[in-house]
């Protein structure tokens, strides 16, 4: 079995049209296995009762921003190992900084492509 037949991947933005895209795009890579959440709270309650191997997740969002997202995920025990991609309109050098200080794998800039997308993606969890 392919890794693309078996990661879990987790799409978290509050724009539904973003997650649309992002997820229409994995689809098309023959990732099947993916989920959503509107907000970090959903999120973080989501991947704690159906672990994920990858989390993508916006920056800006209300309520809990991308980085806090990522840092409760680092703060859990069964959450800690998760691929994480931060995906921002402001790759601002103190944002990624921070996201690197928090355990972020990588980072993407909106507004990007699939193939980007992809590259992003394999960079974290290799070729699939």
């Amino acid at each position: 079995m392919s890794l693309r037949d078996q990661i879990r991947i987790m799409v978290v933005d509050d724009m539904s049209t973003s997650r649309g895209l992002i997820t229409q795009a994995l689809d098309s890579f023959g990732i099947r296995h993916v989920t959503t959440a509107a907000d970090g709270p959903s999120a973080l309650n989501g991947i704690i009762q159906s672990p994920v191997h990858l989390v993508i997740s916006d920056y800006n969002m209300p309520g809990m921003d991308g980085l806090h997202l990522l840092h409760n995920l680092r703060q859990n025990p069964q959450t800690k190992t998760a691929g994480f991609i931060l995906i921002t309109g402001r790759a601002d050098r103190e944002i990624i900084e921070k996201g690197r200080s928090l355990g972020m794998n990588n980072f993407l800039k909106k507004p990007f492509t699939p193939p980007e997308l992809r590259a992003c993606i394999e960079a974290v969890i290799g070729r699939f």
